[in-house]
């Protein structure tokens, strides 16, 4: 079976997003940040925006819990776009290489709807994409099936006759690399870019 398309994770293949970018900035401590990073401002609450709640909601409810953090709590998406350090240059490579070789792109990325415009606005290699699903904007979050069955939805309006086992999905976390497999994707888990490309062209796709 032929590849006929890659969809791209973007935090970790594309973008260097890390909340240490910011907090290193804000609390010069080691233990400290990562302490304040694993039990206030944790990836699990930020998440909850990914899947769709607004971020003044978030970071209400947040700060009536722990209101001793309110600044550093409200820098989290005050300052939001010092988390996001830029684009990673050897994965934008292979995004570019298949652009080049007009293989058709696609994005599905855990991102909030409020902060995924700055992207947009940001960085125009986005600008290769057919479509992307934001997770923030579908109220899905990965690995959740039904936000893989949203994006194949997608690719089926630019491909119709597409068949999942013609998709390749590349994506830095293991689990939701895994959760495209288990639908018949070609789920990649983007370890280094180098071993990306192998294995984009260890299943026939020439770029």
């Amino acid at each position: 079976m032929t590849i006929r398309a890659v969809v791209f994770d973007f935090g970790g293949v594309l973008f260097d997003w890390s909340p240490q970018h910011l907090y290193r900035k804000l609390i010069t401590g080691d233990e400290e940040r990562q302490w304040f990073l694993e039990n206030i401002c944790t990836q699990a609450w930020n998440t909850e925006q990914d899947a769709g709640r607004t971020l003044a909601e978030g970071t209400h409810s947040l700060i009536a819990k722990h209101p001793q953090h309110e600044a550093l709590i409200r820098a989290y998406y005050d300052r939001w776009h010092e988390m996001l350090r830029g684009p990673l240059a050897d994965g934008v490579a292979i995004l570019e290489d298949l652009h080049e070789a007009k293989v058709p792109l696609f994005g599905l990325t855990n991102w909030s709807a409020e902060t995924f415009p700055y992207a947009r606005a940001n960085y125009p290699f986005l600008k290769h994409f057919r479509n992307i699903v934001v997770s923030g904007e579908v109220k899905l979050i990965k690995p959740d099936p039904a936000i893989y069955h949203a994006s194949l939805d997608q690719v089926c309006a630019h491909l119709p006759d597409i068949q999942p086992e013609e998709l390749v999905f590349i994506d830095d976390v293991a689990e939701n690399a895994h959760a495209a497999s288990a639908l018949g994707w070609h789920g990649i888990h983007h370890v280094s870019p180098a071993q990306t490309r192998r294995e984009l062209q260890a299943l026939g796709v020439s770029f």
